[in-house]
């Protein structure tokens, strides 16, 4: 039973190099600016180009004025169903089933507000629950 405990002591010994370089990882940061919804272009370089649209008092705000500016650009002609923001160190993911969020390009997205069954957003659990037949 000598190999658990060398086993325990390699992890504990290759811990700090795993988390070394998983703290290297290369994350795409938002600005942080208050107040402030952009619209978020990717460029062909791999940049992005950050577009101020409006000031805005909270992310819900900015999450409805890009959805604004995303369905002008539907009735236009356009066909950009999914569109990226950022508000106050935070990207907004518009797309099919709502607005994702997430303070990096690269790291996880969480759900900010989902779509109601006529398209609309809205904060999740916010809308009543039909009952069950």
């Amino acid at each position: 039973m000598v190999r658990t405990p060398l086993i325990l002591a390699l992890l504990a010994a290759s811990a700090p190099i795993f988390l070394g370089i998983a703290a290297c990882a290369q994350r795409t940061r938002p600005p942080g600016d208050p107040g402030v919804c952009f619209h978020v272009v990717p460029q062909k370089d791999g940049s992005l180009k950050y577009n101020k649209l409006v000031q805005a008092a909270n992310l819900e705000t900015c999450a409805a004025n890009l959805e604004a500016m995303r369905i002008k650009f539907l009735r236009l002609g356009g066909s950009q169903q999914n569109i990226y923001g950022a508000y106050q160190s935070n990207f907004l993911f518009l797309e099919k089933a709502g607005v994702l969020t997430s303070t990096s390009l690269e790291g996880p997205r969480f759900v900010a507000l989902v779509r109601t069954g006529d398209g609309r957003l809205a904060i999740p659990g916010a809308m009543p629950q039909s009952p069950e037949q």
